[in-house]
């Protein structure tokens, strides 16, 4: 079987999804001096870059990680995939892609701003995978409270001071032995530190190491026991 990475219309969808999202760099810098007198100001990050600022920012998964998504939720056989922070729905391709490799089952994706949950929903759409991967708009501290269990498999990418406290959301909701995925652990590694070192102390019941891949993916795995 060819797998859906492979081919179109999900092929096709990614390679401009892929390409668009190469012009970031030009504009971080077109941005970087609204950025800067923001944090001069003192205000924090997560605010400076929260609404229209950001808008036309993919922030996406390289296509290296993203294939990565797409081989852990084909081999974990994932039914329910959960992501938080879809962008312009590239990770949620990977993922979707992967699912329906494995058999069925759905993703469940939120996204923040209005825009980019429009892009991401059309672009799905475009790949062929509507029918098992959904975006909610909202916070998702409060658009993945009811996400039914059992989670097979978490992929977190939003802001980065609400990790921590959307794995404490779904950690009730995932099954034993379901994968967290966390991207930009490298890039982020001051922000990130309070996620590391709770998927770490060996005490919440998660085993994790930082894969050189990407910008840093945590991969960590719940344990047996609850």
């Amino acid at each position: 079987m060819i797998a859906t990475l492979d081919r179109d219309p999900t092929r096709a969808v990614l390679a401009r999804l892929h390409a668009a999202a190469a012009g970031d760099v030009w504009r971080f810098l077109w941005k970087a001096p609204t950025i800067l007198a923001g944090l001069a100001r003192g205000r924090a990050m997560t605010e400076i870059l929260t609404g229209d600022l950001m808008s036309d920012v993919y922030i996406n998964v390289s296509a290296d990680v993203g294939r990565f998504l797409y081989l852990v939720a084909r081999t974990l056989g994932a039914r329910r995939v959960v992501e938080f922070g879809t962008s312009f729905g590239i990770s949620t391709i990977y993922l979707a892609a992967g699912v329906r490799d494995a058999g069925g089952g759905e993703v469940i994706g939120t996204e923040l701003d209005p825009g980019k949950h429009r892009a991401a929903t059309d672009d799905i759409a475009a790949a062929g995978l509507d029918d098992v991967a959904t975006v909610r708009l909202g916070d998702a501290r409060e658009t993945l409270r009811d996400v039914a269990a059992p989670v097979d498999l978490l992929f977190l990418d939003g802001w980065k001071d609400l990790y921590l406290p959307v794995l404490e959301l779904m950690t009730p909701k995932l099954r034993p032995r379901a994968v967290v995925l966390a991207d930009n652990i490298h890039t982020f590694k001051s922000a990130l530190a309070p996620f590391v070192a709770h998927v770490r102390d060996g005490q919440r019941g998660f085993h994790s190491v930082t894969l050189a891949i990407g910008s840093g993916l945590e991969y960590a795995v719940r344990g047996d026991a609850s």
